[in-house]
């Protein structure tokens, strides 16, 4: 061992700590840090669950508040409720030495009491606005209860649905997911983090978590250094820019690194190169776990490496209350890491206004804040807009009058909780309002069956007669299939995901009766339903939606709202077809569906997703006129279209623009997303709708370590889905450049035109 202690002091006097340069802090920051001793320093990155996230408060004992009056604990997470906080915050400021407040937190992932739609669900909506609306309202609640910290937002990149926290994240894309990461981050955070309503948010997991091999959840991401850059961190930069307050290493290596020990992306990448300046913290025992991914052979060498790499605060592991005490007094390195990691913990705590009033909530706020009228509303109409109508032949949506009897088949249609999702904060199952009474309430006059029929957790097939007997009496059958919320998220990935349970044989058995069926598919992550979708005249993809989940469905099956969600990410073929992506990198033999051509792709299924990235239909259709681009100034260019209304409904759409550059030093995927503008329009609306781009958004990440604009053709390409391209045009980069902003992680600035002209339908649609 004593070989492998020197190597470790090596790595931390060149690498981790004596090469770094010091960061400035405030000058209450600096003198209270004077008046530390080593032990309360240590302290300060001490972060300790004082419950779990079902049992918030449940760990809060002698002994803890003993540890917080020692100034032992810098951050409690689990400790929820205006009075648990209020109680555990008033013995930091008024009975420690140097009476430092706690950070709280928690996992607020989509809501704290009024739970919105999954992440993925809200991505599907493409409309950053709802998903700041949904943050903000969450940081409102969430800081009632005397919280100042969330573990979210998360956004990591996925591209195998395999993983089951992809439920947690935006989806495949990095441009879609930037612009999600910096809406959560400006709802969670507020206008300032010292209002009282706002609380710190958290980007996680830095980085490429989303990119574990073979969909497996802990596992290490094997990529390239090009792919790391342009795919996997562009949401981070963008949540960084945004001003998220801290950010939390991943589980998984990079290339054989630990995040919790990778200097490099925490210090050199992070810190250095994004001259950011908040807190990360580590993920629950991450810290530890460096001696199972075999980079430290002891405790104390692993709480001295994740310091060295850059994580501040130490979640749940206990290494740093236990080694680094010792450990900084014997080495001087290890003791100016602790130093610069407390001056951020500190100045977090300062940027958060808490050593001026140290307290978030009260008992009258917190009661007043949860669940109001106007949250329900909000939640109701981000549900709304996050279904996704994936097919509608024969226009059999939304409901027809003469439906005058609907069976409805399928137990997760009885599953409030379901609909809560994996991570539910403090939303109860009692709060939801399920599918079946609010479809009874927007139908009155409509005799409606219900018939569990089976059930995704169990491949009992005797429920199905009755299904089938309920079907066949029917005008119209709603068949609810999916997973249950323990189906998706942490550690709960899937090697198949087709429908579980005897769902499928379900399908099957009502589809054989003939009668009109419409599928609800209700899940975490994009299914395996290529059988299901080959029969199925009608599907919706309704997530798990929250609260409001029944009347968000209700008002979309019904018509009252024309559905407009898009998918963040596609729906497979086969689980064996994974990890695919519409912006793959093209081949010198591009699939071809004739199998007597040698060509990329599986000779068992066709060639493509059931359903791709970006899709999604409406109750009414759209015209897109021709692809307009001039160019603007500093080396701009704008992109402009025209979108009309031909059906007899008003609606929206999601008008996508995906740009290719064919010809670079480098080959570059096919199509990647490079702007998007969700827009509403009346039967025979007109609307013009202008992208503008820079050079910056079409750069290469190049092994130097910067962002290489190069002269030359691009292609843009704008339509309704990337498998659904309506109109393309060219422009031209003049000259050569470079920046230092990751492509997808800039905006595109979008804007719509109203036009008075509103123009009849035309009988005929194309």
């Amino acid at each position: 061992m004593g070989l492998k202690r020197s190597l470790l002091a090596v790595l931390l006097a060149v690498t981790g700590v004596a090469g770094s340069a010091q960061e400035a802090a405030s000058p209450r920051v600096e003198a209270l840090l004077s008046r530390m001793t080593v032990a309360e320093k240590v302290g300060q990155l001490v972060q300790v669950a004082g419950g779990r996230q079902r049992a918030p408060n449940s760990l809060i004992d002698d002994g803890e508040r003993a540890r917080i009056r020692q100034g032992r604990v810098g951050s409690y997470l689990n400790v929820a409720g205006a009075a648990e906080t209020r109680e555990v915050q008033r013995i930091a400021v008024e009975e420690s030495r140097l009476g430092v407040p706690l950070l709280l937190g928690a996992d607020v992932i989509h809501g704290y009491r009024t739970i919105f739609p999954v992440p993925l669900a809200m991505a599907a909506s493409w409309d950053p606005a709802v998903e700041a609306g949904a943050a903000r309202i969450a940081a409102i609640e969430a800081s009632a209860a005397g919280l100042n910290w969330t573990f979210a937002p998360m956004i990591d990149i996925a591209r195998d649905p395999r993983w089951g926290r992809v439920v947690e994240g935006a989806g495949e894309d990095p441009y879609l997911g930037s612009r999600m990461a910096e809406a959560q981050v400006r709802g969670f955070q507020g206008a300032t983090l010292a209002a009282p309503d706002s609380i710190l948010a958290t980007a996680k997991h830095f980085a490429a978590y989303g990119a574990a091999t073979g969909g497996r959840d802990y596992a290490g991401a094997d990529l390239s250094d090009r792919a790391l850059n342009e795919i996997y961190l562009p949401p981070f930069h963008a949540a960084a820019r945004a001003g998220a307050g801290s950010f939390m290493a991943a589980f998984n290596t990079i290339g054989g690194v630990p995040a919790h020990a990778d200097h490099d992306l925490l210090t050199g990448t992070l810190r250095d190169a994004w001259h950011w300046p908040g807190l990360v913290v580590s993920d629950w025992n991450g810290v530890a776990e460096l001696r199972a991914h075999g980079v430290a052979g002891s405790d104390a060498d692993a709480a001295a490496l994740a310091l060295g790499a850059g994580v501040d605060m130490d979640m749940n592991s206990g290494l740093y209350a236990a080694e680094l005490e010792r450990r900084a007094q014997a080495d001087p390195a290890v003791m100016e890491a602790l130093d610069r990691a407390v001056r951020r913990v500190l100045s977090v705590k300062e940027r958060l206004g808490l050593f001026d009033n140290p307290y978030r909530g009260d008992a009258a706020l917190e009661a007043a804040a949860m669940l109001t009228p106007a949250n329900r509303a909000a939640a109701r109409n981000a549900a709304a807009r996050s279904i996704v109508l994936l097919r509608n032949d024969g226009d059999l949506l939304p409901i027809a009058a003469s439906a005058r009897r609907i069976a409805v088949i399928g137990a997760l249609a009885d599953d409030a909780g379901s609909q809560l999702g994996p991570w539910r904060s403090a939303g109860r199952v009692e709060d939801v309002r399920p599918l079946l009474p609010a479809l009874r309430a927007a139908l009155p006059g409509v005799a409606i069956d219900y018939v569990p029929g089976a059930a995704p957790s169990s491949e009992d097939e005797s429920g199905i007669p009755a299904a089938v007997s309920a079907a066949r009496r029917a005008d119209l059958v709603l068949l609810v299939v999916g997973e249950t919320f323990d189906m998706s998220g942490e550690a709960r990935s899937r090697a198949d995901l087709g429908l579980p349970g005897a769902q499928q044989a379900l399908a099957d058995a009502l589809l054989d009766t003939g009668r009109p069926v419409v599928v609800l598919l209700m899940s975490g992550r994009p299914l395996a339903i290529d059988r299901l979708a080959a029969r199925a005249p009608a599907i919706l993809e309704t997530w798990f939606l929250g609260v409001e989940a029944g009347p968000a469905i209700a008002d979309v099956l019904t018509g009252r709202v024309s559905p407009a969600g898009r998918l963040p990410i596609a729906f497979p073929r086969s689980a064996g077809a994974l990890p695919e992506s519409y912006a793959a990198l093209p081949t010198g033999r591009p699939a071809s569906a004739d199998l007597a051509s040698d060509t990329s792709r599986y000779r068992d299924l066709p060639v493509g997703p059931v359903f791709p990235f970006g899709h999604g239909l409406s109750y009414t259709r759209f015209a897109y006129g021709a692809l307009e681009i001039a160019p603007a100034a500093g080396g701009r260019v704008t992109a402009s279209v025209t979108v009309r209304n031909v059906g007899a409904r008003a609606g929206d759409e999601v008008v996508q623009l995906y740009a290719r550059d064919p010809v670079a030093s480098v080959s570059r995927a096919v199509m990647e997303l490079r702007g998007f503008r969700r827009i509403t329009l009346a039967p025979g609306e007109m609307k013009r709708v202008t992208f503008t781009l820079a050079p910056a958004q079409f750069a290469i990440w190049s092994p130097g370590g910067h962002w290489r604009i190069e002269p030359g053709e691009i292609e843009l390409m704008v339509g309704a889905s990337s498998a659904d391209i309506r109109a393309r045009g060219r422009f031209a980069i003049a000259s050569a450049g470079e920046s230092d902003v990751p492509a997808a992680a800039i905006e595109t600035p979008a804007v719509d035109g109203r036009r008075a002209d509103r123009l009849d339908p035309p009988a005929a649609t194309p």
